[in-house]
């Protein structure tokens, strides 16, 4: 099984170590194409208006300077024109990809694009709390046993699979629960205002993320209460509710 794996968070990153050791678990044909730099909320955009650089480190690992999306779209049409992967891994991803995050989210996006090239993909994140140490080990312990079994069952060729890992120790993961994507109460938008050293205004955008009361069946809900989330999203957004109630009004 030839496996691809991707992230967000570069080519550095302690999560794409840990999802390497993952996939070799798995398989010995393992491909790391990541970016060169930290892309944290690229979520799926391409670079279109700068070259794209390519950066072998050695056989099998490589560094895009460009965005999560471009580094899988190099690795298919650029590495893999013999033999496409049959696997696409995407993380891991340093802090937690549910409810709303999964729009902005370059992890999740690894994956869009691997569905949308027809590679089957699972988006992997390690939930965590700031100011605390990231439990990367619960990640590596349970990732190879969570992949195997999505393996086993499959899953749609329109969807891919968001999986979510706990901020509680390996031995205290109270399961895997097959949940939807959740909704965040409140998120409050940072915007912090500075002045450089010409004078010139700049801003730093962030999040303040309250803890809240999630839906007990849903990603946040279940990482809330110890368990590993799975969620298949899928790549069609339409609204067929919707799509019922314009054709009512409109035709």
């Amino acid at each position: 099984m030839r496996i691809l794996v991707s992230n967000d968070d570069g080519i550095h990153a302690p999560g794409l170590k840990v999802l390497e050791k993952v996939a070799k678990s798995l398989s010995k044909d393992v491909w790391v194409v990541a970016p060169e730099f930290e892309q944290s909320g690229a979520s799926h955009s391409l670079t279109l208006t700068l070259p794209l650089r390519l950066r072998k480190i050695n056989a099998r690992r490589y560094a895009v300077r460009g965005t999560p999306t471009d580094c899988v779209m190099l690795a298919m049409h650029e590495l893999f024109k013999d033999k496409k992967p049959d696997l696409l891994l995407s993380g891991i991803n340093r802090g937690g990809n549910l409810g709303e995050d999964v729009t902005y989210s370059g992890t999740v996006a690894v994956a869009m694009e691997g569905a949308l090239l027809g590679v089957p993909s699972i988006a992997l994140s390690q939930v965590f709390t700031h100011g605390h140490a990231v439990k990367w080990k619960t990640a590596e312990t349970h990732a190879p046993k969570v992949i195997r079994k999505l393996l086993k069952t499959g899953w749609s060729a329109s969807t891919l699979i968001n999986v979510n890992f706990p901020d509680v120790a390996a031995d205290a993961v109270t399961g895997i629960e097959v949940v939807k994507q959740g909704k965040r109460d409140l998120t409050d938008l940072l915007l912090d205002a500075r002045v450089d050293a010409r004078g010139v205004p700049y801003y730093w955008i962030g999040f303040r993320r309250q803890k809240n009361k999630a839906k007990r069946q849903t990603d946040l809900g279940a990482t809330d209460n110890g368990a590993i989330s799975v969620t298949p999203l899928q790549l069609d957004l339409t609204h067929d509710a919707g799509i019922r109630a314009l054709k009512s009004a409109l035709t």
